[in-house]
Formats: C-alpha cells, structure tokens, sequence
C-alpha cells in the first residue's frame, strides 16, 4: 500500500543489479484446489483490505513457481540463499521442478502448490518465481481460502497476474518485487516485510567516482504534483494480457506504476492503448512508469519515443506522473 507518490525533477541513480524491489501492492492468503475448477470467491465484488502479518526470524517461506520450468538447480538455490539471508526459512514447494513443455508441470500441478503453501499454517510467506504461465492457475485457485489465511506474497514480472488476482478476489495485500539478491534489495525487504517500515519509491543517489553529475537511472517528471491512493498495476504485458477478465482490481483512484522488458515502442502504445479504451486510464489518480529495459524505438524507420509514447496517453488525464522508478 502507498500513501502516495510524489513528483520531483532530482535526478536519482543506482545500478540496475540493485533496483528496489517494488513497494506493496496486493497480498496474499491459503489456497486449495477448486472442485469442477471454478474459481471461489469469484462474487466478490470489491474485498475489503487485508494486510498480512509482519514476517520474523526463522519463518518458514515457500518457494513456488506458477510459471515456466526450471532446468538448473543453481539458480534455485540462489534465489532460495537470498531469502535465507534475511534469517528466513525456505522449502521449494513439491512440483517445483515439474515440467510440462516450457512450463513448470500442469496448470494444476502449479495451482496446487500454491493452494498448499497458503494452507500450511507453518509458511508463513510465499515467494513467486516469472516467465509465463501464472494467468493460466487464476481459475483454479481457493480466493475464500486465501482471504482466511493471509500470508506474505512476493512476485514480479509474470507474477503480476497473480498479485492482481489475489487483491481482486479476497484484498489482500501483496508485494511486487524480485528476489533480495543485492544488498539495496535486501535492505529495502527486511525494512518493508520484517520490521513493517512504509515504502519509498524514491531511487537512490549516486554518483560514480568518475562522474560529475548523475547520468543513469535519472527520473522524468512527466506532470507535476502530489497523488493518493492504492498502488496497483505491475508488468504492462501481463497486466493487459487479463484485462476484461474477472481477476483484475478496480483502478478507482489507483495510482497505477507498470514496468516491462524488451518491448518495441509501438508495442508499448498499443498495450497502454488498450487500458485507455478498458477505461482503466481515466480512473487513476496518479501513474509511476518504472524501467523498460530494451524497449528503444527502431532506428531503421521513424518512431516515437518511451516517453513520447506515454506522454500521448498518461499527459491528457492531468493526474501526477513521473518515469524512472527503479522497477
């Protein structure tokens, strides 16, 4: 949850290995397979806010992965090392390394983890590996079970269509954000999730030994002024992939914060094009564009910029909005 989110023209840097994992989004609860598939809690209209408990030393984490299979086991054990680090517990859940063509097992293989992580008494957080395949488990997960049993849920990239759903279906708050893998990431997690200090969206400064003034990960004001509201939104691709389905939030007020990787310009406009005319731009109440790494225009033809591209729909609607978080 956020307070709200402030423009300002001082540039900020950090390297990108060190980006913040990003502030409170959604959260979650138990989960256990659905007869028939049908997703419970399905009838919620708008849930009220839940917020998680605070995590503690030696609490139990389950490592899930609702998404694309896992061939190596290093990098597994680096993600698990890194919450470890934070004086957590961690346990791969049983289809872990399933496999099922480029994803990890059968879409109820990857629900049924998660409905056991979020069932178990002793978990008491549960963190969510990327790639493809999270918006395929919606359906068959237990929302009424997830509203009884809130639990800590971080996620990114291709988990934001679970963060979404989650907060959808039973207001959970949840957390958008990587693995605690650099020093800045893990601070800023022990800070939010352990010892229950409020997000801060600004990046740090910094500035090298050979420069004299900050030239990356700079912010861009784009309109100025100060806006409240729930902080809602996560990785443009997968966040427009389900709109008009039943797992997205209301935006009523939201200040909506995207972030995306390796996207054409064009790609970009037509996805923000598509929550323009879903009607989800006009409700916000303020909008955070993070990074969008490897998203330059084609230089072999003409085209818009980034930033160009979301001027044309985010400078209409008057609401503050700035570009450069370090999501």
């Amino acid at each position: 949850m956020n307070k709200g989110s402030k423009s300002t023209n001082k540039p900020h840097t950090r390297s990108r290995r060190e980006f913040l994992a990003t502030s409170a989004m959604l959260s979650a609860m138990a989960l256990t397979p659905v007869p028939g598939g049908r997703a419970r809690g399905a009838s919620l209209a708008r849930a009220e806010t839940i917020m998680p408990a605070r995590l503690e030393a030696n609490n139990l984490v389950a490592l899930v992965n609702p998404a694309s299979a896992r061939y190596q086991v290093i990098p597994t054990e680096i993600m698990a090392e890194s919450i470890e680090a934070l004086g957590l517990r961690v346990r791969r859940s049983a289809n872990y390394f399933a496999r099922r063509g480029y994803m990890a097992g059968t879409d109820q293989q990857r629900a049924d983890d998660i409905n056991a992580a979020f069932a178990d008494p002793e978990v008491k957080a549960i963190w969510a590996t990327g790639g493809w395949g999270s918006a395929r488990v919606l359906p068959l997960l237990d929302y009424d079970l997830i509203r009884a049993n809130p639990k800590v849920l971080v996620g990114y990239s291709d988990a934001t269509a679970l963060l979404n759903a989650v907060y959808s279906k039973t207001g959970l708050v949840n957390f958008h954000g990587p693995f605690p893998r650099s020093p800045i990431t893990a601070a800023y997690q022990r800070s939010l999730l352990i010892d229950a200090q409020g997000a801060d969206l600004t990046n740090p400064q910094r500035v090298s030994d050979d420069e004299t003034v900050v030239t990356q990960h700079r912010i861009r004001t784009l309109t100025s002024g100060t806006a409240e509201g729930k902080l809602i939104g996560g990785n443009l691709t997968v966040l427009s992939a389900i709109v008009g389905s039943d797992f997205l939030p209301s935006f009523d007020g939201a200040i909506l914060f995207l972030e995306d990787v390796n996207e054409a310009v064009y790609r970009v406009d037509r996805m923000l094009t598509q929550l323009k005319l879903a009607g989800i731009l006009e409700r916000i109440s303020g909008f955070v564009f993070g990074n969008c790494t490897e998203c330059d225009p084609d230089s072999s033809y003409g085209s818009l910029t980034l930033e160009e591209a979301i001027r044309d729909h985010i400078d209409p609607l008057g609401v503050p909005a700035w570009m450069g978080a370090m999501v």
